[in-house]
């Protein structure tokens, strides 16, 4: 059996070795267990201890509300330094640097059943950037099932785009491959060996000297992003055991989308902002970058799973027994805000979303079955990595439903005894006035969110504005359908063995 075996396993069910696939079930089950155990246990104990839940509850939304405190500081800082960032001269910054023209940017755009504009607005991007555009490789990789609606489109973009980059690539990713999961990632790596043989290998290009970027088809680069990102690569310790984690900015069509899908939009740019100012703890999310190295010597993404973007990380993490990080690079992509056809649909499509991002809690099994497997990983970065992962969906399924319950729980279940305590007259009261002084939290976010808007179209009034502040006041209820809801419906799928494809977000501009 191959040694590295593991590092291309999805499911339970991947695995031969019944003790291995055993375990393997059982860590899919844990994320699931835990977030639907500490909800039973809270209700149950709000009956039976009242007491205890009440101490509980005042200490959890203390500590949240002093979280809360410690994220929007690293949420500034990161905002600052992406500002900082925005205005740097990185090509002056990289002429200062020995041969940094042999580095050579691989781009792969994968694409559905996009709108062209959609697509025309990432290649137009592209083709605005202050990197030497003879050292670009672009490839649009289609899915072959929707070549009767996408190939016009594929031809148009080809047409417009071929001649401006150094060499251009369409590509059809075949259905129905056997072991794959249709999507973004089993597209992208098709697209992606079809460049290694078609353009690299013939030109002889060192794997090295090649990043390779992974964006979504609605992915704009900001004019310095390649700049940026070749410079952050040439002066990092170990280039091509480093991925690049740029800020995703959800504001192409932000004035578009209702007020609901505004908020989630920004709420996904603090977090992730906020989350490069952990740089030990950042794994790769939607849009990224890494060395065309490491991408081959884990044989590409996996073909089998729906989380791809994150999982790459930990593929690569495995592969070279824990000496490989993510870098940030606080400079800001856009892409779409969740915007269909009707507000309905909207809404729905914003619980898929959330429901896909989520889905993610699958890579808590398959590092915990990696970290089994690598005995060459230090024991101490295991742990850290594991808490902050297991936590981090723990926190996304629970947080923000015990916040609202545990105010209430213990005075309707706890009993006569209970309701006569003077910790029951004063628990409304404290929570309240926690709650209160997060609202500071709130408005710093409202006030960064008017920061990070691109130009208001004239045809909106006014009143956009309005509308953009009152979603914000809403965020606490729509955490819970959201946020919470999908995040445990995902875990729940994990538990039962229910597994979920790859479900692509309706991309539409009115």
């Amino acid at each position: 059996m191959e040694q590295d075996y593991y590092l291309k396993v999805a499911r339970a069910k991947d695995l031969k070795n019944l003790k291995e696939r055993f375990l393997f079930r059982f860590f899919e089950i844990f994320p699931g267990v835990l977030s639907w155990g500490a909800l039973f246990l809270v209700i149950f104990l709000s009956w039976w201890q009242p007491l205890w839940i009440a101490i509980f509850i005042i200490i959890f939304v203390v500590f949240w509300f002093l979280r809360t405190i410690y994220f929007s500081l690293h949420l500034w800082s990161g905002y600052k330094k992406m500002a900082e960032h925005e205005k740097t001269d990185w090509m002056k910054k990289l002429n200062e640097l020995h041969n940094w023209k042999r580095i050579y940017h691989l781009i792969v755009i994968p694409m559905s059943k996009e709108q062209l504009e959609i697509v025309r607005d990432s290649f137009k991007s592209l083709g605005s950037t202050d990197y030497p555009k003879d050292k670009m490789i672009i490839v649009l990789a289609c899915e072959e099932k929707f070549k009767d609606s996408t190939q016009a489109i594929a031809e148009q973009i080809e047409k417009e785009f071929s001649s401006k980059f150094f060499k251009f690539l369409v590509t059809w990713h075949p259905d129905n491959l056997p072991g794959e999961i249709p999507g973004k990632g089993s597209n992208e790596t098709w697209a992606a060996k079809k460049a290694k043989e078609k353009i690299i290998e013939p030109l002889g290009i060192a794997y090295e000297n090649i990043v390779f970027s992974s964006f979504d088809v609605d992915t704009c680069v900001f004019p310095k992003y390649f700049s940026c990102l070749t410079y952050h690569y040439l002066s990092s310790e170990k280039p091509t055991k480093t991925s690049f984690q740029p800020i995703p900015l959800f504001i192409n069509n932000i004035w578009q989308a209702p007020a609901i899908s505004r908020v989630f939009s920004f709420s996904s740019t603090f977090w992730h902002a906020m989350n490069q100012e952990r740089a030990e703890k950042l794994v790769t999310f939607s849009s990224h970058s890494m060395s065309f190295q490491a991408l081959n010597d884990i044989g590409f993404k996996q073909t089998n799973v729906v989380s791809d973007d994150s999982r790459i990380f930990w593929q690569c993490f495995l592969k070279y027994d824990g000496d490989y990080r993510v870098q940030p690079l606080y400079y800001p992509i856009s892409m779409d805000a969740n915007v269909a056809k009707s507000f309905s649909r909207t809404l729905i499509n914003i619980f898929r979303q959330q429901r896909r991002w989520a889905y993610g809690v699958g890579d808590i099994a398959y590092f915990l079955f990696g970290f089994y497997k690598n005995k060459k990983i230090p024991f101490l970065k295991k742990l850290s990595l594991g808490i902050e992962l297991v936590e981090g969906h723990f926190s996304w399924a629970t947080a923000s439903i015990m916040i609202f319950l545990l105010g209430w729980l213990p005075l309707a279940l706890g009993g006569q005894e209970f309701s006569q305590t003077i910790i029951s007259y004063n628990l409304p009261k404290i929570i309240s006035r926690v709650m209160t002084l997060a609202m500071i939290g709130l408005l710093s976010s409202i006030y960064l969110s008017f920061l990070l808007l691109p130009p208001k179209p004239p045809k909106y009034g006014k009143y956009k504005y309005l509308i953009f502040i009152f979603g914000w006041l809403l965020f606490p209820i729509m955490m819970i359908f959201f946020g919470s809801l999908p995040a445990l419906d995902a875990q729940t799928r994990w538990m039962l063995g229910k597994y979920m494809g790859f479900w692509v977000t309706e991309k539409v501009r009115k």
